[in-house]
């Protein structure tokens, strides 16, 4: 009798472990797994419009007029000031089917040094051309670095134009990416695809 009293206990402290465990990783994933968010992430600091306008023109190489007009929009759509920046170069080309590679750096306030980031894509619609562009890229609701490795959908059909630059949005998991290019070359026409960011150059565009 003593022996079954033995065993049973020690069942019912192994389910007790693994409850713990089961609390612990609910969702799926460790709480501290950076891909997603905790209340604390949302103390991350935010920049100004005049921040971005600054630093954008700076890595554009154009006027502060000119991007702050299209920096302005972001802001007004969105109604927040973003905690993240990417600033970088790409290429793209599609005949109905396109792709696009780009490599930049990303910087948060809280960051010691910017974060080297790479991001390819795939597209397919009604898209004849090509263009080398230097992107900036504002960043929305992003609070820990390594979240913005991950693929975001987007619409390229959306983009607009602000004074000669291009905008349009990536959104995925509470993160909104809005790039601004600006560079050589021509695309005509509207696609639907996917943008993956990674911390490699990855030669597959998805």
């Amino acid at each position: 009798m003593h022996r079954r009293q033995l065993i049973l206990s020690g069942l019912a402290a192994t389910a007790g472990i693994s409850g713990l465990s089961a609390c612990a990783t609910a969702g799926g994933q460790p709480q501290s797994d950076p891909a997603y968010p905790i209340a604390s992430d949302g103390q991350a600091p935010a920049y100004t419009a005049d921040e971005l306008i600054a630093a954008g023109s700076r890595e554009l190489g154009i006027a502060a007029e000119a991007i702050g007009g299209a920096i302005e929009r972001i802001f007004a759509d969105n109604g927040d000031r973003p905690t993240a920046y990417i600033a970088g170069e790409e290429a793209s080309g599609a005949m109905a089917v396109g792709a696009r590679y780009g490599r930049g750096a990303l910087h948060m306030k809280d960051l010691s040094a910017s974060q080297e980031v790479f991001w390819q894509g795939i597209s397919i619609g009604w898209d004849v051309g090509g263009n080398a562009s230097r992107v900036f890229t504002l960043v929305y609701g992003l609070y820990h670095p390594d979240m913005i490795y991950r693929r975001y959908p987007g619409v390229e059909g959306t983009a607009y134009l602000v004074g000669g630059l291009g905008v349009n949005y990536q959104r995925a998991d509470g993160i909104i990416l809005a790039p601004i290019r600006t560079g050589v070359g021509l695309r005509l026409g509207a696609n639907v695809g996917t943008m993956a960011y990674s911390r490699q150059r990855n030669l597959l565009p998805f």
